[in-house]
C-alpha cells in the first residue's frame, strides 16, 4: 500500500475545493476575512498582485485613448431609480446610507442621528452617477468619444461571500464610454472584451471563452453583454469580466444630449465594461496545487525569490555580498526579487516561497558563493526542474525561464478546459452529464435554450447559460455551474 504525499494544503482540491481554495489564500498570507461580514482584508502580498494587475491594465486601457476620473461613492436614490430595468437588477444589493453624523444617547453610547432627507445608495456600480457627469460634459459631437475609467470600490450586499469572489465591498475598475452612433459603441464594446481575453491569457495565463451573454443572463439595462468566461479546475465557471453595450438606455434617463452635425439634438450611445479582485479568487483555482498558489510570473508580487543559506555566521557577509549582486543584477534586467531574510530556518523559508507561489525559488549558500553559480527550481514543475548552473548564465536566461513558465501555465490550464466541454444536444446525455461527479462545460445548439426539458434540467441542477462563443457565430451556448 503506497504512501499518500504530504501536500502543503489540507484538505487537497480532490478532497474539498472550497476548503482547499480558503487555505490557499491563507498559507499565501494574500487576504483575510475582515470584522465586517462579508468583507476581507487583502494583505500586502495579495495586494500586490492587484497592484500589478491594475498597472498592465491600466496601461492598456489608456492606449484606447480612456482617461481616469473618479466618481463619489454615494449615489443619490433619486439617480438610481431613474432607470428602472437597472435598479431592479441591483434593488436586492444595495446598501444604503440614511445618516450623517453619529450622537450619545441617554446611556452614553454613540447612536445614529441626523438622518438624511434623501438616502444614499453606496455605488453597486455607476452608470447613474457617471451619466450624470457626462450629461453635463457633452454638448456637441465635438465632445465625443467620451471614454472614462475610474479604479474605485463598490459594495453589493453579498449573502454567501467567498474571498475575491464575492465579497460585500471589492475593488475593480468600471469604464464608461459614450460615443454618437450605435456602430462605434458596439465596437467599443467588442474592443474592450478582447482587451480583456488578451489580458487574461497573455498576462494571467488563463484560458477564457469570449461570446455573448444570453437575453436573460446579461446586464440589467444594457442591449447586450459579452462576457469572458473561465473554467475552474473544479469543472465550474467563472465570470471574469464583462463589457455592455447598453444602447441609448443610460443617456436617456441621464440626459446625455448631444448636437450632431446635422443640427438636431441626439442621444448618445453608451457601454460600460469591468474586470474586479474576483480575478485574483480566478486565478487562485486556475493555477494553485495542493502545496499552495502558483503565481503567473507576469503580474506575481515578486518573479524571483532567494533564499540564503547560511551556516556559520562568519560565512554570512560573503554571502549575502553575492546574493545582493545577483538581486541587482535581476532587477537591472527589469525582473522582480526578493530576498528572503526572515529570521527562519531554510526549510520553512522554501515552504513559504512555494506556498505563496513565487515563480522562481533561488538558493545560495557558501559553496555557490565560491563557485560563483546558484540552484534554481521552477514552481510550476516542482523539485524536477531543480537546476544548478552560474549566475551569469542564470541572469541570462531568466526571462526566457519566466516566459516558460507562463506558457506552461496557460497550457495546463487550456488543455484541462479543452477537454472538459462537451457538445450535446441529447437532453438524457445532458442529464446525465451534470448528474455525475465529472464537472464541465456542456455546449449545445442555441434554439434548446428555450425548451421546457431544459429548463428543468436548468433548475434541477442549478446551471445557467454562461455564453454564446464568438467562434461558434452565436449557433451555441456554454452551460455549466458557476461562481
Amino acid at each position: 500500500m503506497s504512501k499518500t504525499a504530504k501536500t502543503a494544503i489540507s484538505p487537497t482540491r480532490k478532497e474539498n475545493f472550497p476548503e482547499w481554495y480558503q487555505n490557499v489564500i491563507k498559507a499565501s498570507d494574500m487576504a483575510e476575512n475582515a470584522p465586517v461580514r462579508g468583507c476581507m482584508t487583502i494583505k500586502p502580498y495579495g495586494f500586490a498582485v492587484w497592484e500589478n494587475i491594475q498597472k498592465v491594465m491600466d496601461e492598456k486601457i489608456k492606449d484606447l485613448g480612456v482617461q481616469n476620473a473618479y466618481f463619489p461613492l454615494l449615489i443619490p436614490l433619486e439617480y438610481i431609480t431613474k432607470e428602472a430595468e437597472h435598479v431592479d437588477g441591483f434593488a436586492t444589493e444595495c446598501a444604503i446610507v440614511t445618516h450623517h453624523r453619529l450622537e450619545k444617547d441617554d446611556k452614553g453610547e454613540l447612536v445614529p442621528a441626523g438622518k438624511l432627507q434623501e438616502p444614499y445608495v453606496i455605488r453597486p456600480t455607476s452608470e447613474t452617477i457617471i451619466g450624470e457627469a457626462m450629461s453635463r460634459w457633452v454638448k456637441s459631437y465635438r465632445d465625443l468619444p467620451l471614454k472614462l475609467n475610474q479604479w474605485a470600490n463598490v459594495m453589493r450586499w453579498e449573502m454567501r461571500p467567498r474571498m475575491f469572489l464575492r465579497t460585500a465591498e471589492f475593488l475593480w475598475q468600471e469604464g464608461h464610454n459614450a460615443f454618437a452612433s450605435e456602430e462605434e459603441a458596439k465596437q467599443d464594446a467588442k474592443k474592450m472584451i478582447n482587451l480583456y481575453q488578451d489580458f487574461f491569457e497573455n498576462i494571467m495565463a488563463i484560458p477564457v471563452i469570449t461570446g455573448e451573454k444570453t437575453e436573460d443572463e446579461k446586464f440589467p439595462g444594457a442591449v447586450s453583454t459579452l462576457t469572458i468566461e473561465a473554467m475552474m479546475q473544479d469543472g465550474k465557471a467563472l465570470q471574469a469580466g464583462t463589457s455592455h453595450y447598453l444602447g441609448q438606455t443610460f443617456s436617456k434617463s441621464s440626459g446625455i444630449l448631444y448636437q450632431g452635425k446635422d443640427g438636431n439634438e441626439h442621444y448618445a450611445h453608451t457601454t460600460s465594461w469591468g474586470v474586479s479582485t474576483r480575478m485574483i479568487g480566478g486565478m487562485i483555482m486556475s493555477h494553485g496545487d495542493d502545496d499552495g498558489m502558483i503565481m503567473p510570473p507576469r503580474i506575481a508580487p515578486y518573479q524571483i525569490v532567494i533564499i540564503p543559506i547560511i551556516k556559520q555566521e562568519s560565512d554570512k557577509e560573503k554571502i549575502m555580498s553575492y546574493i545582493n549582486d545577483i538581486s541587482s543584477k535581476l532587477k537591472n534586467a527589469g525582473i522582480s526579487c526578493h530576498i528572503d531574510n526572515k529570521e527562519e530556518r531554510v526549510p520553512n523559508k522554501m515552504w513559504d516561497a512555494i506556498k505563496k507561489g513565487v515563480p522562481i525559488r533561488v538558493e545560495i549558500g557558501l559553496r555557490e558563493a565560491d563557485e560563483k553559480n546558484l540552484t534554481h527550481v521552477r514552481r510550476d514543475i516542482g523539485r524536477n526542474s531543480k537546476e544548478t548552473c552560474s549566475a551569469e548564465e542564470f541572469i541570462n536566461k531568466a526571462k526566457s525561464i519566466l516566459d516558460a513558465i507562463h506558457d506552461n501555465m496557460f497550457n495546463i490550464a487550456k488543455e484541462r478546459m479543452e477537454n472538459r466541454i462537451i457538445e450535446l444536444s441529447d437532453f438524457r446525455k445532458i442529464r446525465e452529464f451534470f448528474a455525475s461527479t465529472n464537472q464541465g462545460f456542456i455546449k449545445m445548439p442555441v434554439e434548446l435554450l428555450d425548451d421546457e426539458e431544459f429548463m428543468a434540467i436548468r433548475k434541477e441542477f442549478m446551471v445557467t447559460p454562461r455564453c454564446k462563443p464568438f467562434s461558434d457565430k452565436g449557433k451555441m451556448v456554454i452551460i455549466g455551474k458557476s461562481y
